[in-house]
C-alpha cells in the first residue's frame, strides 16, 4: 500500500506557525490538532527563519534564483543546439564547394 505525502498550502504553514507564537499551547499539541507530524511546525519555523520570504515557494514553484538558473540552462542549451547546427551548415556547403 502506497501512503501519499500531504502537502499544505504557504499560508497553512505561515497560518500554522503564527498559532504557535500567539497560542498558550505548546507546539505538540498545535501539531496534533492540526493533524501534523512530530517536529513538522519546527522544521516550517527554520525554514521560514532562514529562506524568509522566498519561503514555501509551493509545488511547481522555483525560488527566484533557482528560475533564473532554470532559465539560464534553457537559453544555454538553445544556443548550443544553434551552434551545432551552423557547424554542420558549414560542413556541408565546405564539401559542396569541393
Amino acid at each position: 500500500m502506497v501512503r501519499r505525502r500531504k502537502t499544505y498550502t504557504r499560508e497553512f504553514k505561515l497560518e500554522a506557525i503564527q498559532l504557535v507564537e500567539t497560542s498558550d499551547k505548546s507546539i505538540a499539541e498545535i501539531e496534533r490538532d492540526l493533524g501534523l507530524g512530530v517536529g513538522q511546525i519546527h522544521h516550517w519555523r527554520r525554514q521560514l527563519a532562514k529562506e524568509g520570504y522566498d519561503a514555501f515557494p509551493g509545488k511547481g514553484h522555483l525560488k527566484p534564483q533557482d528560475e533564473l538558473v532554470r532559465q539560464l540552462r534553457r537559453e544555454n542549451d538553445i544556443l548550443r543546439q544553434e551552434r551545432d547546427i551552423l557547424k554542420k551548415a558549414i560542413s556541408v556547403f565546405a564539401r559542396a564547394k569541393q
